[in-house]
């Protein structure tokens, strides 16, 4: 779900300011703009506009904010499982550079990644992480077609499937996935409303099935993996309020061939805020929304991290009366945490899930990815 999460980008000043990026083949020390009051402004996600495909898998630079989204679970041929996570973002400048120049900017656009493996046997996580600007083809992301990269990390669309191929340092990840159920528009048509306020929302859709093959190496170790991604895709402009202090987001995908996307947004106050939604697919692909009146999440477990000293839920009982469904969420393993500060400066914990529980009397099991932000610290917003 992710609502707005690049929003810790660059603020408005009235100075020069300096994007901070390790020694990596990233740009070191960047400088944005000069930020001036402009008459450009980006728009909102309101009510009224058609969702639609293939077109909506492309950027969509109108908005300021945008990600395309993959988690999933791999399997090897020798039985092993991964969690893997590869994640493209888009963070809009046009509404901080000067309207007048002479000259147009050499960049409107800063574009981030993320790409982190879990080793679910050997409960060791790795992540990395690249910011770059949109400038001399380095990274960006196409209106005509579906394509995302940065640098050699890169998502694009051949014929019906998604590929995906990314590396760094030992570790590479090449897949194809081809989506075995139509795209599921969350909210009301597509529109994801954050919170209380015009434009406080996102459009907002996903592939919850995605059959998955390709190949994982690890320090020289080629190995055929196999197994099930979810696919989100949103861009708005202006998502969330001020009182929300983060989010819990769960992607689940059960062995009966349904899904569940729920969202928690909490306030600084500890309380849920009311805007909280979710979405149950079945298996012939219809998909129901389900506000927050219509789930319960409960937490069973915590735990700490001793990198940030975050103190996170780490097992939940989800329940949906409508579904006569309830699950039980486990993490295949608690340290799955990143800390992206040399890009998006959140740090969050997004990991590999099971899920064990019944449908009425009948048992279910499945596999997922949970996220949870603002933990471990402020949330900018």
């Amino acid at each position: 779900m992710n609502p707005d999460r690049v929003r810790s980008g660059p603020k408005p000043a009235t100075k020069t300011r300096r994007l901070r990026v390790r020694k990596s083949g990233y740009v070191v020390g960047l400088p944005l703009i000069y930020v001036v009051l402009c008459a450009f402004v980006y728009q909102l996600a309101l009510p009224g506009r058609k969702v639609s495909f293939p077109r909506d898998h492309f950027s969509h630079p109108e908005f300021k904010t945008e990600w395309w989204y993959y988690t999933g679970q791999l399997e090897t041929e020798e039985g092993s499982f991964y969690g893997y996570q590869v994640t493209f973002f888009r963070y809009g400048l046009r509404d901080r550079q000067q309207d007048d120049a002479a000259e147009p900017p050499l960049f409107t656009d800063l574009y981030l990644a993320h790409f982190a493996l879990s080793d679910q046997r050997a409960k060791s996580f790795v992540f990395s992480e690249r910011a770059n600007r949109g400038y001399g083809g380095k990274a960006g992301a196409a209106t005509d077609r579906y394509l995302v990269w940065n640098e050699d990390w890169r998502v694009e669309s051949k014929g019906e499937s998604h590929v995906i191929a990314v590396r760094d340092r030992d570790r590479a990840l090449t897949l194809e996935l081809i989506p075995l159920k139509p795209p599921v528009l969350h909210g009301v048509e597509g529109l994801s409303q954050k919170a209380e306020g015009k434009g406080k929302a996102s459009y907002y859709y996903s592939l919850t099935r995605l059959k998955t093959s390709g190949e994982l190496i690890i320090a020289g170790k080629a190995m055929k993996v196999r197994g099930l991604s979810w696919m989100d895709h949103e861009f708005g402009s202006n998502q969330l309020a001020e009182d929300q202090a983060g989010w819990d987001w769960f992607s689940l995908q059960l062995d009966d061939q349904s899904e569940v996307m729920l969202y928690q947004l909490r306030r600084k106050d500890g309380s849920v805020d009311p805007y909280s939604s979710g979405t149950v697919v079945s298996r012939n692909g219809s998909a129901k929304q389900i506000k927050r009146n219509e789930f319960r999440v409960e937490v069973l477990a915590r735990w700490k991290s001793p990198k940030s000293g975050g103190d996170y839920p780490m097992k939940w009982r989800i329940t949906i009366p409508a579904e006569d469904l309830t699950l039980e969420i486990v993490p295949a393993f608690p340290g799955q945490e990143l800390d992206t500060r040399k890009s998006t400066q959140v740090t969050y914990w997004e990991g590999a899930v099971e899920i064990r529980g019944t449908r009425g009397k009948i048992p279910v099991h499945g596999r997922g990815y949970a996220e949870m932000t603002g933990y471990a610290g402020k949330l900018r917003i």
